[in-house]
């Protein structure tokens, strides 16, 4: 090998590396391995930061803010209203949510999708009295398995595009994806619905809980005592009666910012104290209205109030990207910095036993905020986090409908018919959006998923100086030696498994970036159209059905559901089979070598 190819191989393994012990994020992981190779001069000077501009990061940051605006607009809930019944058998509700997910994930980014119909598989598993856990993988895995549709629907499909244009003769078009797709997606929809559901752990093998909503609406919460409060000098236990009345239960007592030890029932409550509730946001509610309680100290309820707009609760889940992800409400200045307030953590079963304001988050967490009406939003994306509950969020404008769909209808037909390519259609609906008031000014760039963008700006110059050096033509070699003497179609589905097995574990964009150029080189070796070998990477880079970490659909799932890491492979496994089986006859057919 030469000096820039073991460089640049000893980065990636580097970036690999850092990803999989996750002590650090992954765009600041991409990002100094970009900077260590232009100081080794193995990335040009002068196309250091070309990822930043390229068409594959630009089209993504447009798919998140029209995603945003279908949203905003009502299309998306008005579609889930409609079609969604909570008397339907779990098989068939599998079914339908399934498919409204992946048509949804195949024209919006599939994260946006999944955060959108999330709460509506909750709300109607507690209508009908199960477990939320039974359908939310389901869904999860469904809007996956859709986003595999059309060029817009996964950020690996824009990059394989791009990465086709850039190498061979033209990019792919919007449906180019659609055949194999589709074919795959159904496949992987039926298994869902009749079969994969059913091997989902239950309550009694330590999987979701049986109450519908174990793991979604109780949260472990403090509710101060202010001077004037009627409960000064009771005993905690005098509390019980009306706690119960209100679906609270209390279980611990603050005072002087220290937990004290046991339930404390005996105790005389004093002025300042922090009772500690489990509730729901409801109860939670209730009990602070009837007792006289507040929600925050003098300081904080202050700061909350000082912009006099009044105050609404919000439900957001912890992803590995957010801001608070490791860290604690007071260390991120969560009050002072944007007038908000943790009221309550939900972590997956098991009892929060520090202060709230001191209790470092974890991935997963299900989080209650109190926050100034209108910030709702702004609150929840400055976190980095998801919103799991309707309440909270920004007002729909159902007027609006007609001209967000219709916007977006005309991009997609411009740019399939080639009137116009992908960035300036999506760029133009875009226009429309905040023109027509469906999207504000000022909110446009929340919706970028700037991580993402550092980390196809950072990975799409290093995917290029390892292919100009020679290292994907090293790597496709080894993969054919591997396979030497056995038909093209073994090679295809070597290249399919390796890419999968990387996805499950790493960043499914960064794993396209690198298996792309590959499967052009494997596809030169062997002198065969490089176009089936760029669908396979397509497909495998998109499948992460393993880990709660391979995804972020199957991480927003991880709280809500009750799940445990291991849980997913039990279903995830056999789809991923039947994916590699399904999908390397499709691609063969569709592109034929």
């Amino acid at each position: 090998m030469t000096f820039d190819q073991t460089v640049l191989f000893a980065l990636f393994i580097g970036v690999f590396g850092m990803l999989l012990w996750g002590r650090f994020r992954y765009d600041l992981v991409a990002f100094t391995a970009l900077m260590i190779g232009i100081l080794l001069g193995v990335v040009p000077t002068e196309e250091a930061f070309s990822g930043f501009g390229h068409e594959a990061t630009i089209i993504v940051a447009l798919v998140l803010i029209v995603s945003a605006g279908l949203v905003r607009s009502g299309a998306v809930l008005l579609i889930t209203r409609t079609l969604i019944d909570s008397s339907r058998r779990l098989g068939a509700h599998i079914a339908i949510m399934g498919t409204i997910g992946g048509v949804l994930s195949a024209f919006m980014n599939n994260v946006a999708a999944l955060a959108l119909l999330m709460p509506v598989d909750i709300q109607t598993a507690r209508k009908a009295g199960r477990a939320p856990g039974l359908s939310l993988m389901p869904l999860s895995f469904a809007t996956i398995l859709g986003g595999m549709i059309t060029l817009i629907g996964t950020p690996p499909n824009i990059i394989i595009s791009s990465i086709r244009g850039q190498y061979l003769d033209a990019p792919y078009r919007m449906f180019d994806f659609a055949p194999v797709g589709i074919v795959t997606a159904l496949a992987g929809l039926l298994f869902v619905a009749l079969v994969g559901w059913r091997l989902i752990p239950r309550a009694e093998d330590g999987g979701a809980p049986i109450d519908p909503m174990e793991g979604y609406s109780d949260y472990t919460s403090e509710l101060v005592v202010p001077e004037d409060s009627k409960i000064v000098g009771k005993r905690i236990e005098d509390l019980y009666e009306e706690a119960d009345s209100a679906d609270a239960v209390i279980v611990g007592l603050i005072r002087d910012g220290k937990r004290r030890y046991g339930n404390q029932r005996t105790t005389m409550i004093e002025a300042g104290d922090a009772l500690v509730i489990e509730a729901t946001p409801e109860a939670l509610d209730e009990f602070r209205a009837s007792q006289n309680l507040k929600f925050a100290d003098e300081k904080r309820e202050e700061n909350l109030r000082s912009d006099g707009a009044g105050l609404s609760k919000i439900e957001v889940v912890v992803t590995t990207d957010s801001r608070i992800n490791g860290r604690t409400a007071q260390s991120i200045g969560l009050n002072w910095r944007r007038h908000a307030v943790i009221l309550g953590i939900r972590r997956s079963g098991r009892k929060i036993r520090t202060r709230i304001g001191k209790t470092p988050v974890k991935t997963g967490d299900i989080l209650l905020l109190l926050v100034p009406n209108g910030q709702e939003a702004a609150v929840t994306e400055w976190l980095g986090c998801l919103p799991i509950a309707e309440r909270g969020l920004t007002v729909t404008d159902q007027t609006k409908i007609g001209l967000a769909v219709g916007l977006f209808t005309l991009a997609v037909a411009a740019a399939s018919f080639g009137f116009v390519i992908l960035p300036v259609a999506l760029g133009l609906v875009v226009v429309g959006y905040v023109l027509a008031g469906i999207l504000a000014v000022r909110e446009i760039y929340n919706h970028v998923e700037w991580p993402v963008v550092v980390l196809l700006g950072s990975m799409i110059p290093l995917g290029t100086a390892l292919e100009s050096s020679g290292g994907t033509q090293l790597i496709a070699g080894g993969l054919v030696s591997l396979t030497q003497g056995l038909p093209a179609w073994s090679v295809l589905t070597l290249l399919m498994i390796v890419t999968m097995s990387l996805s499950d574990v790493l960043n499914n964009t960064a794993t396209a970036i690198v298996a792309a150029p590959v499967g052009i080189q494997m596809a030169s070796a062997l002198g065969k159209n490089p176009d089936p070998f760029l669908m396979a990477v397509a497909v495998a880079a998109s499948c992460a059905f393993l880990t709660p970490i391979g995804h972020k659909n199957n991480t927003l799932i991880l709280g809500p559901g009750g799940y445990r890491f291991g849980d997913y492979w039990r279903m995830g496994l056999p789809l991923e089979i039947l994916v590699v089986a399904v999908s390397i006859p499709a691609i063969l057919f569709f592109w034929p070598m």
